[in-house]
């Protein structure tokens, strides 16, 4: 019987890193490790500080019976312990503002609010780098990360863009518009068009999941609130789309 982390792990594809050492040490030398699954009652004063240095860097920890890692695995010589690293490094926000700034252009940030299907990831990564934005921003929990499912669906575009992953997106708007940014977020029901505006300045969009669109805190981060008119029955449009509309005013606008 399979059970739903069987299936996370073989659509991730991610490297996977197992014994508590081998874990410590790319925790120590500042790998992007995504997530750490832990066998439960697996105890031990390793183990224990394997926890506190995974906690203090963020990274979410998941317990799971010991029977799961195996079948993970293939195999019973994990210690009890596996992570799953990212296909690529992430980087920062400030790497995407001074790549903005060493190009002589205007900042263009894309923001994602919990996107969390891989493929949908992917396509708006290689939309990303083919509209010219400067980076994506990431939230670290709740969201896909740098998968090599992500980078298949990018189509190589993951090796160009300058995806930063972030604990609070909240805080990251907060760090952009100190920066000079300003915040249009992708909201159905939003008064304005997007086409209503000026996006030649500084600029961070914002997207949000299929379903659920921007958080509550997240959107009250903005400055602004756009949406695409939508004619038909369907309330609304695949996330990868709407940010391909999106990216292309925006790009509209700067060439002109």
């Amino acid at each position: 019987m399979k059970t739903a982390s069987d299936s996370k792990h073989k659509q991730s594809q991610q490297e996977r890193i197992f014994g508590i050492h081998p874990l410590m040490e790319a925790l120590q030398g500042g790998r992007s490790v995504e997530r750490i699954y832990i066998a439960k009652g697996r105890g031990g004063t390793a183990v224990e500080d394997l926890i506190r240095l995974a906690r203090s860097k963020g990274v979410p920890l998941h317990f799971e019976p010991r029977e799961v890692l195996d079948r993970i695995i293939g195999s019973t010589k994990h210690q009890g312990v596996m992570g799953l690293v990212a296909a690529k490094a992430y980087g920062t926000l400030e790497e995407i503002l001074s790549r903005a700034s060493s190009r002589g252009e205007a900042a263009a940030v894309l923001v994602l609010d919990g996107i969390e299907d891989p493929r949908n990831l992917g396509a708006v990564l290689r939309t990303a780098d083919a509209a010219g934005f400067h980076g994506v921003i990431i939230p670290q929990r709740r969201a896909a990360g740098l998968t090599e499912t992500v980078a298949k669906a990018s189509a190589g575009a993951l090796e160009y863009v300058t995806v930063a992953r972030v604990v609070n997106l909240t805080q990251a708007l907060g760090a952009l518009k100190a920066a000079g940014l300003w915040i249009y977020g992708l909201d159905p029901g939003a008064e304005k068009s997007y086409l209503a505006l000026d996006y030649r300045g500084p600029t961070a969009l914002v997207v949000g999941a299929e379903g659920g669109g921007i958080s509550r805190l997240v959107l009250s981060g903005c400055d602004e609130r756009v949406r695409l008119p939508m004619k038909g029955r369907v309330a609304s449009l695949n996330v990868s789309v709407a940010v391909g509309v999106m990216a292309y005013e925006i790009l509209r606008q700067r060439s002109r």
